[in-house]
């Protein structure tokens, strides 16, 4: 089915032996429904291709179908990559750095289930009736970071590494292949797979249940920031310190955290099967009035 959907949210890449490097993008329908669609070669198809990206509040159009793995409501995948249509302007973007948060605000609302309760949201996720949702914390208590390199003596790193290596010698072995047969000029060996970031970081936030929650943050913003930052002060330490201000920067907003769920966590019934994968951060003269 051709759908048109408005994306709002964009995971940082991760690797993938089927397709490199996948992107998760979820987004709102025009009913104000959540989809997920997943997975998407996000870096590689507009690499190979030298097409138009898609980005964050803009709507796309998409041929889709119910991914047959995946039961969880929201999850579909593309049926035919080569349906996708991105429509020009990106929602509420103005020159400079201001947005106009109106329209956004206004799909935000259309969606009719902005959660305050977390305890509320896990009981209908157990249920398999949701794996995409909005939450509004009632307190953003602060910002942590784990240093990756550091867990299980750095064994995280060691087998993204290990993956990464084969994943490029398969990548180089694919390239040399179709040089094989094409012109070499229409082979595009410019790839170059996203960089691990070397931390995760977690919102530690309170919500009307009274709970104190920890949940890690997989938007792909928090990822570039990271990036920008240790090019800018080629040091780790300032740089996880500047994520960390930014975010926590985000308590003075009228904040709302996007949140999904891993397949994996949430078939096992995990008692925290959530990631937050988008933060959306008005100013707070601009929030949202919850009418419904």
């Amino acid at each position: 089915m051709i759908i048109r959907i408005l994306v709002s949210v964009m995971t940082y890449p991760s690797l993938s032996e089927k397709h490199l490097e996948t992107v998760c993008t979820a987004g709102f329908r025009e009913d104000g429904s959540w989809i997920r669609i997943f997975p998407i070669p996000y870096r590689v198809i507009y690499k190979d291709f030298n097409t138009t990206r898609y980005h964050k509040w803009q709507w796309i159009e998409v041929d889709v179908e119910k991914r047959e793995q995946d039961d969880r409501p929201e999850s579909f995948r593309i049926r035919n990559i080569d349906s996708l249509k991105i429509e020009e302007g990106i929602l509420g973007k103005v020159k400079g750095k201001n947005t106009d948060w109106e329209p956004r605000i206004k799909w935000m609302k259309k969606n009719k289930r902005i959660f305050t309760n977390m305890t509320e949201l896990l009981e209908l996720t157990y249920q398999n009736k949701l794996s995409l949702a909005v939450l509004k914390p009632s307190q953003i208590i602060c910002v942590e970071a784990c240093d990756l390199r550091k867990k299980d003596d750095g064994k995280t790193i060691e087998k993204y590494e290990i993956k990464l290596s084969k994943l490029k010698a398969k990548y180089q072995a694919d390239l040399q292949q179709k040089k094989l047969f094409e012109d070499q000029q229409d082979i595009n060996d410019s790839f170059r797979f996203a960089e691990k970031i070397p931390y995760k970081f977690r919102y530690k936030f309170l919500t009307e249940d009274g709970r104190e929650r920890n949940l890690m943050i997989e938007d792909w913003e928090i990822g570039a920031l990271y990036r920008n930052c240790i090019q800018i002060y080629k040091d780790e330490k300032r740089a996880v310190q500047s994520v960390i201000q930014k975010y926590e920067g985000y308590a003075k907003c009228d904040t709302y955290f996007f949140l999904g769920t891993t397949y994996e966590w949430q078939k096992r019934n995990s008692p925290n099967p959530y990631l937050i994968i988008g933060v959306f951060a008005p100013p707070k003269h601009r929030q949202l009035i919850l009418d419904f």
